[in-house]
């Protein structure tokens, strides 16, 4: 299909470009409407039930609604990287989707394509490095504001981003080493059998985890969180700009979706036992599937937003760096090993006997690990009460005075 696809002519190219904007579009304002339907469905609410039918209209009204508010920029703000900044979060969301294959083949205007950008040998790489020039948004408005709340929000998304971009990527090693390849074409090829969601599940638990910390969702949304920075790094922003990094996270939201179902649940492809599926409207049908896998993880998007309170900062780093970091590693050490004996034709004993023993491992490391945690918190308990200062301590005074306004006519009356 590479092959198909690198031979398209440039008018071919223009039109799947345009299409695949269109469904970026479309999809965020289907999914700001989604998710509000369905976090109201959860706390017990009707979310919105005015614009059109059902309400599905009121993710356009919303962006029709910002569009026409009043564009403010703050006196102390740099005015060009404040308004750079959100075009940098915008541009960069849709640059991901270029290398993602979201159908197999089809015909579209009588060539033989993909609805696929392009493919290169490390596609993979290149979505994490635009993901990562996309935190640039971020940081800049949050600098540019001329703010307290903006700037911290920026300085939090940068640590928060760069924290989980490394879980992010480690989780990705364990898909190379069984693929052998970083080509998203050759990754969805080698899910014909079995999907890496089955046969890599640890690396599908981290990186369904990193991509909520990446995409500053909740309960990571510690760069946004209004109880501590107001709006964080958007503060100041109004209007289109304002639009625009809305845009740029609902994007964000579908496109580590679609790079968790190309690296997981076998792309485009239909689940086990109805591949004969996929030649259904001329190879179109394959686009069903594709749509409803990234649903499916939009859907976990929402069901978390809808159930866990917002953590802190630090325990969000420490997970992130204590936990993620350390598990990635030690199971991208097993199933190096795991690929050496396949490929070394090591008899299914020797294989099973290493499994068990690693399994057999984790649990006595979970054991001291409970234990130890067991005798901090008990330590903790016993220690002693600090005891009272020894410097004098003023008194609490016991009674307030009270001051009586006077009516029209009357005297005031103060009383001690």
């Amino acid at each position: 299909m590479r092959e198909i696809i690198l031979d398209d002519p440039l008018s071919i190219v223009i039109l799947k470009a345009v299409i695949i904007f269109v469904i970026c579009v479309v999809s965020t304002i289907m999914a700001v409407w989604g998710e509000r339907r369905l976090v109201a469905r959860m706390q017990m609410r009707l979310g919105p039930n005015r614009v059109g039918k059902f309400g599905v209209l009121q993710g356009l009204a919303d962006g029709v609604k910002l569009a026409l508010k009043e564009d403010l920029i703050p006196a102390a703000a740099d005015k060009i990287v404040f308004i750079i900044a959100p075009i940098i979060s915008a541009t960069t969301c849709f640059m991901a989707f270029a290398v993602i294959p979201m159908t197999g083949e089809i015909t579209l205007f009588g060539e033989k394509t993909s609805l696929q950008l392009t493919d290169i040998s490390v596609g993979v790489l290149y979505i994490l490095s635009i993901a990562s020039i996309g935190v640039y948004g971020i940081v800049l408005a949050g600098w540019s504001s001329g703010s307290t709340y903006p700037l911290l929000g920026g300085l939090r998304s940068s640590a928060q981003v760069i924290s989980y971009e490394i879980a992010m990527g480690l989780s990705l090693v364990a898909v190379f080493l069984y693929a052998g390849s970083m080509s998203t074409i050759d990754i969805v090829n080698s899910q014909s059998s079995w999907w890496f969601a089955v046969t890599l599940f640890p690396s599908f638990a981290i990186y369904t985890i990193s991509m909520v910390g990446e995409t500053n969702r909740a309960p990571f949304d510690l760069a946004e969180a209004e109880g501590e920075l107001v709006g964080g790094f958007h503060t100041e922003y109004s209007s289109l700009k304002f639009a625009l990094f809305f845009l740029a996270e609902y994007v964000n939201i579908i496109g580590v979706s679609a790079l968790a179902t190309t690296l997981f649940l076998g792309g485009y492809h239909a689940p086990p036992g109805l591949g004969f599926t996929e030649s259904w409207l001329g190879g179109w049908f394959t686009f069903f599937w594709f749509f409803t896998k990234v649903l499916f993880f939009f859907f976990i998007f929402v069901w978390l937003r809808g159930t866990l309170p917002r953590l802190r900062y630090d325990q969000f780093m420490k997970f992130g760096w204590k936990v993620l970091i350390p598990a990635n590693i030690a199971w991208i050490m097993v199933v190096a090993v795991l690929r050496y004996f396949s490929n070394q034709g090591t008899s299914r004993s020797v294989i099973i006997a290493f499994a068990g023993g690693v399994i057999l491992l984790y649990l006595l490391a979970s054991m001291v690990w409970e234990r130890a945690a067991k005798n901090r918190s008990e330590t903790v308990e016993s220690r002693p009460v600090p005891a009272a200062p020894s410097f004098p301590i003023p008194k609490l005074p016991m009674e307030i005075s009270t001051i009586s306004v006077p009516r029209a006519g009357q005297e005031g009356v103060i009383h001690e």
